[in-house]
């Protein structure tokens, strides 16, 4: 009996947060292959993490820096359990899953128990998190670092800024910077926390060391990294039209805020989750007027913020309509939730579905051991669609990848080294067939680089299509030589 007691007292205890724990876990399980599909940043990840470390260390020298402890960490993983699209995404889902706790244990120390599981089960459901809780990606774990320093500063405050918990705090902030550093925009957001609830001088200085100690650990990366910033030359400009989103978003959290507005001044939601949510997009938004990145899931660990205002807001409604009675919050909630679930039914799926990515790699991959013959040659347009061969190898075996002039491993890059213009259309011209690989029309972009003019032209001039195959947003052509 005792056992038994126990054991109901720690569910008890631990549902506030166990249950959206579970919640976004089971969210993120679902469709997880996504029919067996991975797109051109999850096949970044799936090459890059393939390679021996030194492999890596090299590369990242060359390009990708932003991304190296995220590339170590899946290498570690396909080490373990082997390459593969539950291996790729998994980790993302766990991380998310530790996000989604973070935000309803943050819940239920601002506004109380109910709250906090309201925020949690919000969390995963968010477009946002949707999309990037099934992704081969770091974007997720940022959140989970986000969710650990925000639920260490809560817990850090709650006590007066007498905690231990200031080195957590650091070290996640920390790793966050390693995975993506834009990921600092977190560290104004709680600087005004700090001031939204006069935090005293002791923890204004705990909080400068913390601060301090991450951004200088993380510094010799921003860096470096600023040496490989044509990586980031493909993003558009700020325009108005991208500030649509945003907007909504963040008048959603200025409804939550409104609706915690019986603790101002004191810890409390808004004076977490509103900063948490604003402040990385009005930063983005500044740095991009400088340089464009605006690109939402840059600061994805935003929505924390987002998640604890929505908590607010249902909790505003129960107040409303039994005074926040826990008979009440058991209805309501499962009510609200359900609700979401059938309005947001759409976007899950879609989430979920091949349409969701710009293109499908192993897709493109299958059309090729399809349509490939004996003594056949390969070329990639762009050169990065020759990620199609990197993930999927088997499907290209005996093709003669007649443009490589040095192997993306031996070479230290994402794409390999190719031959000069000049070679390359000479060994076109030695074929009798050839396969591309490039993007399908609808989001292919004009031929720029001298090399793959060299191959469009040399096609265009001396073979012809024989046979044509697009799917999910790649295209494989096979050439054969004029007669």
């Amino acid at each position: 009996m005792a056992g038994i007691a126990g054991i109901a007292g720690f569910w008890r205890r631990s549902f506030f947060w166990a249950l959206p724990l579970l919640w976004t876990f089971a969210l993120g399980l679902w469709g997880l292959s996504r029919q067996h599909t991975v797109w051109r940043d999850e096949a970044a990840t799936w090459q890059v993490a393939q390679r021996p470390v030194a492999d890596i260390w090299r590369m990242l020298a060359q390009v990708d820096a932003v991304h190296g402890l995220y590339y170590l960490l899946m290498h570690g993983v396909f080490e373990c359990f082997g390459p593969g699209t539950t291996a790729l995404r998994l980790p993302s889902v766990l991380a998310m899953s530790v996000a989604a706790a973070c935000v309803a244990a943050i819940g239920r120390r601002l506004a109380g128990r109910w709250v906090g599981v309201a925020a949690g089960l919000a969390f995963g459901l968010l477009p946002a998190v949707q999309f990037y809780l099934q992704e081969g990606r770091p974007y997720a774990l940022v959140a989970m670092g986000a969710g650990i320093s925000t639920l260490s500063l809560v817990v850090m405050l709650g006590q007066g800024g007498r905690s231990k918990s200031w080195a957590v705090y650091a070290g996640s902030v920390l790793v966050c910077a390693l995975l993506n550093w834009l990921s600092l925009l977190i560290l104004p957001a709680h600087l005004l926390t700090l001031a939204w609830v006069k935090a005293g001088r002791g923890v204004w200085a705990r909080w400068a060391g913390a601060a301090a100690t991450a951004t200088a650990g993380a510094s010799p990366l921003i860096l470096f990294s600023r040496t490989q910033s044509d990586q980031v030359s493909w993003i558009p400009p700020l325009t108005c039209h991208m500030l649509i989103g945003p907007a909504i978003v963040l008048a959603i959290g200025g409804f939550g805020a409104l609706a915690d507005r019986r603790r101002a001044g004191r810890l409390s939601i808004a004076a977490v989750g509103l900063p948490l949510l604003a402040v990385p997009h009005i930063g983005l938004v500044g740095l991009s007027l400088v340089q464009p990145l605006f690109l939402d899931r840059y600061i994805l660990f935003s929505m924390l913020g987002l998640a604890l205002l929505i908590g607010a807001l249902l909790g505003a409604a129960v107040d409303a309509i039994g005074k926040g009675a826990a008979r009440t919050w058991m209805w309501f909630l499962p009510a609200a939730l359900s609700l979401a679930v059938v309005a947001l039914m759409p976007q899950l799926s879609a989430k979920r579905s091949p349409a969701s990515r710009v293109d499908d790699v192993l897709a493109s991959a299958k059309d090729v051991g399809r349509l490939k013959s004996e003594g056949d040659a390969v070329l990639f347009v762009p050169a990065a669609r020759r990620d199609t061969a990197l993930v999927s190898p088997g499907h290209f075996t005996g093709l003669r990848d007649i443009a490589l002039a040095r192997s993306p491993s031996a070479s230290g890059t994402l794409k390999g080294l190719e031959a000069s213009p000049g070679r390359i259309e000479r060994a076109v011209l030695a074929q009798r067939r050839i396969l591309l690989v490039t993007d399908a029309p609808e989001v292919a972009q004009p031929v720029a680089a001298e090399r793959d003019d060299a191959k469009m032209s040399a096609l265009r001039t001396h073979f012809i299509a024989v046979a044509d195959r697009q799917v999910h947003g790649r295209r494989v052509t096979v050439y054969e030589r004029r007669p």
